[in-house]
């Protein structure tokens, strides 16, 4: 059974591990190979650990297991990272996490969260009540463009 826990600090490694595992597999259809080994290569963000020190994150494990985890940004209504492993895609744990990070933000009286989307994110996102603004180039801090899509959700 998945269970959904907050996200503890000290799991910053295995969480950017996961991350890049899914970029790799989840975006190389997307992406040209000179951006994703850029994007790759790039450190975990000092914002990612103040925002888990924070209590924005959420992970789904299942027998011991880390199946993905989510990151808000509360105080911008920003979802900062929903990712899953790549061997589980397709069990509905994205949608779980990115549930659990709504309800966050609710609690913390979001009316509305965004996001950058990669491009193969879109589908998912939409699913799940987000709206497409624009498409944008996302100006990571490796220093390349990522072509992306802002998208936003309105709370009720």
């Amino acid at each position: 059974m998945i269970a959904l826990r907050p996200a503890h600090t000290g799991e910053l490694a295995l969480l950017w591990t996961l991350r890049t595992r899914t970029v790799a597999a989840a975006c190389a259809g997307h992406y040209s190979a000179s951006v994703l080994a850029a994007w790759l290569a790039a450190p975990a963000p000092d914002s990612l650990q103040r925002l888990l020190a924070q209590g924005g994150g959420v992970v789904a494990e299942e027998a011991g297991q880390v199946l993905g985890y989510a990151v808000l940004d509360a105080g911008a209504g920003e979802v900062d990272a929903v990712f899953v492993e790549p061997a589980q895609h397709g069990r509905g744990i994205g949608a779980l996490l990115l549930g659990a990070v709504e309800n966050e933000a609710r609690a913390a009286g979001c009316e509305r969260l965004f996001l950058s989307a990669s491009l193969n994110a879109v589908p998912f996102y939409r699913r799940a009540g987000f709206v497409a603004v624009r498409e944008e180039m996302y100006p990571h801090r490796s220093g390349i463009e990522i072509p992306s899509v802002f998208m936003e959700k309105l709370l009720d």
